[in-house]
């Protein structure tokens, strides 16, 4: 990573590459998703697949097999204030969304007082959180509107002074912990996300952050072309031979093919 902005240099941004095998702090005793990443019954679970009871459990746990269920770096997002301790406010983005337009007005917007800014994805009935959560379990149901509405991941602006007064890292490790076995959600982040900022989240305005590239083919052309950030999230990403041609032009305009890092890539044009 260093490596390559070295010999591609990033104009007047300052980048800053972190190692996280220097992060002390980020081990077992202290994080319950890595102790329970780490635990012989979560391998078991993620890897059944290999010898499925059934045809159709093991095409279900397939899906586990996707190396961001397994990976840590992919909870770090919970722990921005550990990575950076000196900063009052941080943008996240996702390494599937492409920026088309200067984000300098999100440090301007008033989160009244919550710790997550980030677009709603809900419509009539979907991406609520009963899409997510279980809510035939008790603590999910005491807890929880299963109509809430779900946001999205990918471009959040975080206001890491609440976040710490609020403890939404502590928040994070209780649902984590009480999630040990899968009962509440099964897969990735955002279904602890939306439980670890439930309540605290204000709804940004859709146009910075358009979703869906990676699996949705019904999105209006101008709404993507307005947007400040489109997103590839799905399977369909723009790099690879299964993404959607109509979407890989908004992601390829900024690609050099000829660079010959790229070319090892082997990425489709």
């Amino acid at each position: 990573m260093n490596m390559w902005f070295l010999s591609n240099p990033p104009g007047k941004a300052t980048i800053h590459v972190e190692n996280v095998d220097e992060f002390r702090w980020l081990n077992s005793s202290y994080c319950p998703v890595l102790r329970q990443l780490e635990s012989a019954a979560m391998r078991e679970y993620y890897f059944k697949a290999e010898h499925p009871t059934t045809l159709s459990s093991g095409a279900s746990n397939l899906k586990y097999r996707n190396p961001k269920y397994l990976s840590m770096l992919n909870h770090l997002r919970f722990y921005l204030p550990q990575v950076y301790p000196k900063l009052e406010k941080i943008l996240f983005l996702d390494d599937d969304i492409v920026v088309q337009k200067d984000l300098t007005g999100l440090w301007d917007v008033d989160l009244h007082g919550k710790v997550n800014g980030a677009v709603e994805t809900c419509g009539e009935s979907f991406h609520r959180f009963d899409k997510y959560l279980n809510f035939s379990n008790p603590h999910i149901a005491r807890k929880f509107d299963p109509n809430a509405c779900g946001w999205a991941y990918g471009m959040n602006m975080f206001d890491l002074k609440e976040w710490k007064k609020r403890d939404i890292t502590g928040i994070y490790h209780k649902w984590q912990n009480l999630n040990e076995e899968r009962l509440l959600w099964k897969l990735g982040t955002l279904p602890p996300g939306l439980i670890t900022f439930y309540g605290l989240t204000h709804p940004l305005d859709k146009s910075w952050h358009v979703l869906g590239l990676g699996y949705n083919p019904s999105i209006d052309r101008s709404e993507i072309e307005n947007a400040a950030v489109v997103h590839y999230n799905g399977n369909m990403k723009p790099w690879l031979e299964l993404a959607m041609t109509k979407y890989r032009g908004y992601w390829s305009k900024y690609i050099k093919y000829n660079h010959p890092y790229l070319r090892q890539c082997k990425l489709n044009e």
